[in-house]
């Protein structure tokens, strides 16, 4: 089989789809080793090229604008203009397989919707969604190589470990509390957390991005510790935040992107999980800990699956802080 080969890689989603598509990226680089991959994304993930070696080049589509349309031709013109052999998308849509085809590349994988995928794809993959998202990624190239990179892998300086430091990131992004989907718990029980971890004898740092500036000022408003760091604003990039998450010896965090840089550092991660999958979300290992009320509502998980918004009455993120610092410092 030939491997130097020109790859297009097609997948829209936030940061956090694009770490879950890197093991599928992986195994292609490792499958053909000369290859030049490019990866179609939206313009709000383009950092991701930051954390890996293996993206060579980006070509950015901006699906969620007034001009999608115009978007999706301007990636079919650039994908014909690339002499490309192989392309692989991810995405459920019935029109993926149109839109590959549109392409005029070779080879073309993405997931079995129907008649209609298995006429226009020369690959079309069974689409499992009970299963971990790199796992779910990574069936799209099952015919095209044996290897099976489990994980996602990022390439950032990995500093001195800090000692008992507990790395907490307690927002999540900004667009999905616009869409009303509250995935975390309030500023006021992550005060309390800080409060309790440090009074455990933890070296607690709190660090967040643009999107949380509302959540970390007030929890700096309710916090009654001063004994903890706050690194708000000191991190300018995904990599930059990605080298902090890999000096702390635990990250705390909510279900957002920030969880999947820490899964892809190996770091000991604890994660804040209400309304949406852990399993579809975190691999099932023990470096990975997800905290969750103990509610017993029948329909959790329920966002994505079942909802598109969150509930108003939110018992699957009635946690407390004493429930968060036990499993913290005791797992």
């Amino acid at each position: 089989m030939d491997k130097r080969k020109r790859i297009l890689a097609i997948n829209f989603g936030g940061i956090g789809d694009e770490i879950f598509f890197l093991p599928t990226l992986i195994s292609l680089k490792k499958e053909f080793p000369d290859s030049e991959i490019t990866l179609a994304l939206e313009p709000r993930s383009k950092s991701v090229k930051d954390l890996t070696d293996v993206i060579d080049d980006l070509i950015l589509i901006d699906v969620k604008g007034k001009n999608k349309y115009f978007e999706l031709i301007k990636l079919i013109s650039k994908a014909r203009q690339g002499n490309f052999d192989l392309v692989v998308s991810s995405g459920g849509n019935k029109l993926i397989s149109i839109l590959l085809f549109l392409t005029g590349i070779k080879e073309r994988c993405g997931y079995d919707t129907g008649n209609l995928s298995r006429f226009l794809l020369t690959h079309a993959m069974p689409l499992n969604k009970n299963q971990y998202a790199c796992k779910m990624y990574h069936d799209l190239i099952r015919n095209l190589t044996s290897y099976d990179t489990e994980l996602p892998q990022i390439n950032v300086q990995v500093n001195e470990k800090i000692a008992n430091s507990v790395l907490i990131h307690p927002g999540v992004s900004k667009l999905s509390v616009q869409k009303g989907c509250i995935k975390t718990i309030p500023p006021s029980i992550w005060a309390k957390v800080i409060d309790l971890l440090v009074a455990e004898g933890k070296k607690v740092m709190l660090v967040g991005g643009p999107d949380d500036k509302e959540c970390v000022d007030e929890i700096l408003n309710t916090v009654r510790t001063q004994n903890f760091e706050n690194l708000y604003g000191t991190t300018k990039s995904l990599k930059d935040l990605a080298e902090l998450i890999a000096s702390a010896d635990k990250f705390l965090c909510s279900d957002s992107a920030p969880l999947h840089v820490a899964v892809a550092l190996g770091v000991k991660t604890y994660v804040i999980f209400g309304p949406t999958d852990d399993n579809a979300l975190i691999p099932k290992n023990d470096r990975v800990v997800a905290i969750k009320a103990n509610d017993k509502c029948e329909l959790k998980p329920c966002l994505w699956a079942r909802r598109q918004t969150t509930c108003k009455e939110l018992k699957c993120l009635k946690i407390t802080a004493s429930q968060i610092v036990s499993a913290v410092c005791n797992s």
